[in-house]
């Protein structure tokens, strides 16, 4: 068995042990709501948000965008689990903003191995066989932080099987202070329709 396995098994052991009352969570959030952010490991939504288990909703993905499978997420969330507002929180110091599609592209065609990011930016540093697989993802990458938050808020809002009456916030979580950076035209685009 390797160390993260065992390690990640002995922590559930060690929680599962004192799960008590947590067994009695409901299936919908309490606090009724959504946070839509990144996979980034600085980021705990838990502790920036102030939640405890059976809050929130946390959607999370490279970036923390607003991808087809993110919106089915959020629509699920409402239609049948009764959240009522939801956060697009993107962060500083995102990976997402080191490289382009094309980058991307380039290095998994070149190798599916881990590349290395380097002073020049990434390198591909694996020798075994690539897939051209990767010219048909749209890999979401960021150039503008500010701007991807209002884009996927504007997407969210837009989307045909969102309902108006949802306020959609935007933030940019800072990795350097812990606090949320409210984007004001990511929310006023996010703003309750009537």
């Amino acid at each position: 068995m390797g160390q993260i396995l065992e390690e990640v098994l002995t922590a559930n052991q060690n929680y599962s042990e004192t799960f008590g009352e947590r067994a009695n969570l409901t299936i919908p959030p309490a606090r009724r709501f959504t946070i839509l952010t990144c996979m980034d490991a600085r980021l705990d939504p838990a502790k920036f948000a102030g939640l405890a288990e059976g809050d929130a909703h946390v959607i999370r993905n490279a970036g923390g965008r607003a991808s087809d499978d993110a919106i089915r997420s959020l629509i699920i969330s409402y239609k049948l689990l009764g959240t009522r507002e939801w956060f697009v929180i993107h962060h500083t110091n995102c990976g997402m903003e080191t490289f382009t599609d094309q980058i991307m592209r380039g290095l998994l065609a070149s190798s599916l191995e881990t590349a290395a990011l380097t002073e020049t930016g990434w390198q591909d540093v694996g020798s075994r066989p690539g897939s051209a697989e990767a010219e048909f993802v749209d890999w979401l990458t960021i150039g503008d932080l500010a701007k991807s938050v209002v884009d996927d808020v504007k997407r969210i809002r837009t989307h045909p099987l969102v309902p108006s009456n949802i306020p959609i916030y935007g933030f940019i979580y800072d990795v350097q202070t812990g606090r949320l950076v409210e984007v004001p035209d990511a929310t006023d685009i996010g703003k309750v329709q009537v």
